[in-house]
């Protein structure tokens, strides 16, 4: 009789021990959510050339998809930034523009439709100022510019793909251009172009696991 108590209490135990296992390896994985990033500065305009040509002061705004920060110009030698803007121009941390291991491509495609990175995908690196990782000039990357109407306009379906500074992933969409996330008519007045341009809106998600998958 004891023995049959005995074996129905191990019995018992090894069944709770067991459950107790697999309940706690469970892990709930949170989806990742895009962050959106509004008008952050890059190289806004101070002035304007007697030939009426507008002009900056010629620096980057370094940038952080891990932390989501501003990345002080003095840590532009440094790891701690993933992409930096002026302008148009988008560095990675790579190749001359960085110590990092960053790099990027652009995918034709639409930003919610990108789950994982192709394992064949190419990184590019930075060599400036004949080659970028993401592709420079109007048509060839993310933006096209119009001379006559003097418009940057992102280009749909287009999909930054980031690899970071400490090698991790990002994908990163360009929303607009202008202030205020405008998005100006061709019959705007060029002193609102020139004062509303050189801001950046856009939006990404960063997967922290080191992993391709969004």
């Amino acid at each position: 009789m004891k023995k049959a108590i005995w074996k129905s209490l191990v019995v018992v135990m090894t069944s709770v021990f067991l459950f107790s296992c697999s309940k706690s390896t469970t892990t709930v994985v949170a989806p990742l959510s895009a962050t959106t990033v509004k008008d952050l500065p890059a190289d806004t305009i101070i002035g304007i050339t007697p030939q009426g040509q507008p002009f900056g002061t010629g620096k980057f705004t370094f940038y952080s998809l891990e932390k989501n920060t501003i990345i002080a110009n003095s840590d532009s030698a440094t790891t701690k930034w993933d992409l930096a803007f002026n302008g148009t121009k988008i560095l990675t941390n790579s190749g001359n523009s960085g110590s990092g291991l960053g790099g990027a491509f652009i995918q034709i495609g639409l930003f919610e439709e990108l789950k994982t990175i192709s394992s064949d995908s190419v990184f590019k690196t930075d060599n400036g100022p004949s080659s970028y990782a993401v592709t420079f000039g109007s048509g060839r990357g993310w933006y096209t510019y119009d001379p006559i109407k003097n418009l940057v306009t992102p280009l749909a379906g287009r999909v930054l793909v980031i690899r970071t500074a400490s090698g991790k992933y990002a994908k990163v969409e360009i929303i607009a251009y202008y202030k205020g996330g405008a998005t100006l008519a061709a019959t705007a007045p060029d002193a609102e172009k020139i004062s509303k341009q050189r801001y950046y809106t856009f939006r990404y998600i960063f997967q922290p696991n080191g992993t391709r998958n969004f």
